[in-house]
């Protein structure tokens, strides 16, 4: 085997031992699934999830058929108002049964980041993000 070979055969080795998955650290994608509803707001306290806020705060209800036991409980999810344009995030922090299954209920703050609170009603879409999602 020549010199060259074999440096090339050696390169060739570490490039695809470096380039190979470590056990335990393979990153998970998730699917993003953007959903298109009704955005209305609702005066907070304790939510379904177990958690006390206020107007202030930028929370959000989900319909009862996505809440389910509570699984997307203090996951963000991004909100636009589709007339405007206009964006916010908001925290899942309780559940909406009269709202179906793609809407939203919001609070005060997060709707007013969207539009203004006369408007009472808001065409949304929405999507939640990552569980590990903090706030940029």
């Amino acid at each position: 085997m020549s010199p060259l070979t074999f440096i090339i055969f050696t390169l060739t080795l570490v490039c695809a031992v470096c380039a190979s998955p470590i056990n335990g650290t393979e990153a998970t994608l998730e699917k993003r699934v953007t959903h298109t509803g009704r955005g209305t707001w609702f005066n907070v306290g304790l939510g379904a999830c177990g958690k006390y806020n206020v107007d202030s705060d930028k929370i959000v209800a989900i319909s009862s058929s996505i809440y389910g036991s509570g699984n997307n409980c203090d996951q963000y999810m991004h909100i636009t108002n589709t007339a405007n344009s206009k964006s916010a995030w908001g925290k899942v922090r309780d559940s909406c049964p009269g709202c179906g299954a793609n809407d939203i209920d919001m609070s005060p703050s997060l709707f007013q980041a969207l539009g203004s609170l006369d408007t009472g009603v808001l065409k949304v879409s929405w999507h939640f993000e990552n569980k590990k999602f903090t706030l940029p």
